[in-house]
């Protein structure tokens, strides 16, 4: 049962940035994330259901229009979750409508925290790795549109890998 999920990947040249800055502060999952706004969490998938699920996500895609994603500055979960991201600015609205129809039909899931756009830059790491994370990325700055998402699988090996895009509008 291969375990999936659904994510606009950041381009380049901030996706590397960020990854890079990610795994300088030690964290042993940087390498294997793709720097992301995750629009649903990992989530395991009969495999016979995979059909099903890219056409829903055929069908999402082209229900959306691209829209434009802002990103600046940091924010944290703390102390609810220990986690810093560089939050989105602009295009919140954009990411909760597409993530709120990726999560209907076959990809239907309760969510235990409510749904907030942002990219981790900092997950289960020290308090100190934590405060160095949200003051260093505090002038962080990118904008895009975002034109496409992507479906992943998790390899126990790789990571997270894409395995199909899809295009917005």
């Amino acid at each position: 049962m291969p375990t999936i999920g659904v994510a606009i990947a950041i381009p380049e040249p901030w996706a590397s940035e960020l990854q890079d800055y990610r795994a300088s502060l030690g964290d042993p999952t940087a390498a294997r994330i793709p720097t992301h706004i995750t629009l649903i969490p990992p989530a395991d998938l009969d495999e016979s259901a995979l059909e099903a699920v890219e056409d829903h996500l055929s069908s999402v895609a082209g229900s959306i229009q691209p829209f434009d994603i802002h990103m600046r500055g940091t924010g944290t979960f703390r102390p609810v979750s220990p986690v810093v991201f560089v939050t989105v600015a602009k295009g919140i609205s954009g990411c909760e409508q597409l993530a709120g129809a990726v999560r209907r039909g076959p990809l239907e899931v309760d969510l235990h925290y409510p749904y907030h756009p942002h990219v981790t830059i900092a997950h289960h790491l020290d308090d100190a790795a934590l405060d160095r994370a949200f003051a260093e990325l505090a002038g962080f700055e990118c904008r895009f549109t975002a034109e496409e998402f992507s479906l992943y699988v998790h390899d126990e090996t790789a990571g997270w890998q894409p395995t199909r895009d899809f295009g917005l509008g």
